[in-house]
């Protein structure tokens, strides 16, 4: 009786041990599942992921000129950090915006204090900051470009300043007005994504920023459209609903670069066809839109962060691309060459169009 005792004893503790061997491999098993599952969302990069840039064109207007007026001194005020000051103040709407709060801003700052510094503890500041720069840092800098002379010749001239284009060459009308998010219905109901601007067929279309083509051709929706990246890689222009047979300024592809102010197709009508080739619109427009990339990832599906460009078109009016047409090929070129340090280096010159083409018009 007494060994039987003793093996039953040594025959539970056997059992027992298994037992808490077996829990400990569930339990470890469990937290290497928990840790795995942990570590993507600890990992994982923090970027913006919506953006409302209603930034009225007066105030992007006196932002941007007090930008340049301070250029170069002690007290230089980036646009970028003045607006962002101005969105916190305003709760990020503009409607209310006045020339005075801007005014005031130069005044707290003193001497000494700069916007980053005076809103410090300010939690939205540095979201702005972000959002306005992924916008705008692309749009105002130092230039080297050509220039007409006054007599019918060239010249270079260096300065700081609006460095982007407008959209629509010197000479060309177009008219538009604040459309971001009416509601289209062609294919399926959905928010406008863009501003149309509306022109006459064959206007020559012109690259807001320099940046590589990353897509061109037929959309069932867009019609012939390019689509430029900006070299900072934050920004992606897009431009729809160009001119049937000829949309596109000669020589283009994706992966071709480009400089903001070159030609890149021409003003249409197609679109709205699953049908290559076919004017699908009704009035012939420039559909243009910009993209924000904070991440690849919201590149392409439901994640796009598409900004209304109204005052930007706006304030882009007060730089033109002067353009001549050739006579033989029809296409359109710039007359002004432009140079900026921030292209690649095989882009970094200038080189113009004869000095009598400024005189040819468009």
């Amino acid at each position: 009786m007494k060994k039987l005792r003793e093996r039953l004893l040594v025959l539970f503790f056997c059992l027992f041990t298994l037992v808490c061997c077996a829990a400990g491999a569930k339990l470890a098993e469990r937290a290497s599942d928990a840790s795995a599952t942990a570590a993507p969302s600890e990992t994982t990069e923090k970027y913006i992921k919506w953006v409302d840039f209603s930034v009225t064109y007066q105030a992007l207007n006196d932002a941007m000129e007090l930008d340049i007026k301070t250029y170069g001194t002690p007290r230089h005020l980036s646009w970028i950090d003045t607006l962002a000051y101005l969105a916190c103040k305003n709760g990020g709407h503009w409607s209310g915006y006045k020339r005075s709060q801007l005014d005031k801003l130069v005044d707290a700052l003193g001497e000494d204090m700069t916007p980053d510094m005076l809103m410090s503890e300010n939690e939205y500041y540095s979201f702005y900051k972000k959002a306005y720069g992924a916008v705008l840092s692309g749009l105002v800098g130092e230039y080297t470009k050509a220039a007409p002379d006054g007599n019918g010749g060239i010249k270079i001239i260096e300065g700081y300043g609006l460095k982007a284009y407008s959209p629509i060459a010197e000479g060309f009308w177009f008219s538009h007005y604040d459309d971001f998010g009416d509601s289209r219905s062609y294919g399926y109901k959905r928010r406008h994504l863009g501003n149309d601007l509306i022109g006459s067929i064959g206007t020559p279309i012109i690259a807001v920023e320099g940046g590589t083509v990353e897509a061109m051709g037929w959309n069932r929706y867009g019609g012939w459209r390019i689509a430029v990246r900006s070299f900072d890689g934050k920004r992606s222009y897009y431009y729809a609903h160009l001119r049937r047979n000829k949309p596109y300024s000669e020589g283009l592809k994706i992966g071709s670069r480009v400089k903001a102010g070159d030609v890149i197709g021409y003003l249409g009508m197609t679109g709205y066809s699953t049908e290559e080739n076919v004017n699908g619109m009704t009035v012939p427009h420039l559909h243009l839109g910009m993209q924000l990339i904070f991440s690849e990832v919201q590149k392409e599906g439901n994640n796009q962060i598409w900004i209304d460009m109204y005052s930007l078109v706006e304030l882009l009016c007060k730089n033109k691309s002067t353009v001549i047409k050739d006579a033989q090929s029809g296409e359109y070129k710039r007359v002004y060459d432009v140079f900026d340090s921030s292209y690649p280096d095989d882009m970094r010159r200038l080189t113009t169009v004869a000095a009598s083409a400024a005189e040819d018009g468009s």
